[in-house]
């Protein structure tokens, strides 16, 4: 299959993943997926278990799961019964055991301890290079104030590091979500980097230092102000590695532009759970001299 081609192939099951992220609460048959995008549904299932690697009904149960997981973790307030549901399962015991056998831990387990790696584990599908050219913009980004907390160690863990801060940000009230901006700083490449010597830093914008005798252990850092370039990414934050690689990989050598010695970093424009992973939209910047 030459380039063009397979191009246009790649973009059209991005549109099939798209429809999937978006109707996930819906009856998602073989029949319905090919017509989005005109694919013959006699084939459909053969051409999408060879691209994506899975069958498609393993697909959207592992996205319905995905999501579930996600609400098990960040909503505390949500009762499983109704997360089961709302994730197409009939009733809370069929869910337990679609749940356990994917990730070795039942719902009501999951949402007290979450286990991430098994759990990313199952999310480790090929990847889905996009070829596409970024709208790249060069912006001056002001020097932030921002609460931080600290992730050491295995990327597969920065959820439980997630819901320690959020945690903070609920009994501090220092950092609200709704009025403050949310960012993370990559310190390090997750694919090139050993888990263990892995650093990312989870922050919350705040107008004034914070007191650091907490039990969550946040601190005060800055996120300086400079020139940077910035891409948005739309969807989920799995795949924030390819605006960030495009930007090192495409951008960076053809602009002319000399990096500053500060990390790359995202700027969360909305989180799960409140937004659907389809929804979610994230600045990626690059800080410049």
């Amino acid at each position: 299959m030459k380039g063009g081609q397979a191009e246009a192939y790649a973009q059209r099951f991005d549109r099939v993943f798209a429809y999937i992220d978006k109707h996930l609460a819906d009856e998602l048959s073989v029949e319905r997926l090919s017509r989005v995008v005109n694919f013959s549904k006699f084939h459909f299932h053969r051409q999408f278990s060879q691209y994506v690697g899975i069958s498609v009904v393993r697909y959207i149960r592992l996205m319905r799961l995905r999501r579930a997981s996600y609400r098990l973790a960040f909503e505390d307030h949500s009762r499983i019964i109704d997360i089961a549901m709302e994730a197409g399962f009939e009733n809370p015991e069929s869910f337990s055991r679609a749940f356990k056998h994917a990730f070795g831990q039942t719902p009501s387990q999951f949402r007290k301890r979450p286990a991430w790696q098994p759990w990313h584990e199952h999310y480790r599908l090929p990847k889905r290079e996009r070829k596409w050219i970024m709208d790249v913009k060069i912006v001056d980004f002001p020097h932030t104030r921002v609460a931080a907390l600290e992730h050491r160690g295995a990327p597969d863990g920065v959820n439980d590091t997630a819901i320690q801060f959020i945690a903070w940000r609920k009994a501090s009230g220092l950092s609200p979500v709704a009025t403050s901006g949310t960012y993370g700083v990559a310190y390090d490449d997750p694919a090139t980097t050993p888990s263990e010597a892995f650093r990312f830093d989870i922050c919350g914008a705040v107008p004034e230092t914070i007191p650091e005798d907490n039990p969550q252990g946040v601190v005060n850092k800055t996120i300086p102000g400079g020139r940077c370039a910035v891409v948005r990414h739309l969807g989920s934050h799995h795949r924030l590695g390819e605006a960030a690689y495009y930007l090192y990989r495409d951008w960076l050598p053809e602009s002319g532009e000399v990096l500053r010695d500060f990390p790359l970093f995202f700027n969360y424009q909305n989180l799960i759970p409140e937004t659907p992973e389809h929804e979610l939209i994230t600045d990626v910047y690059l800080p410049l001299k």
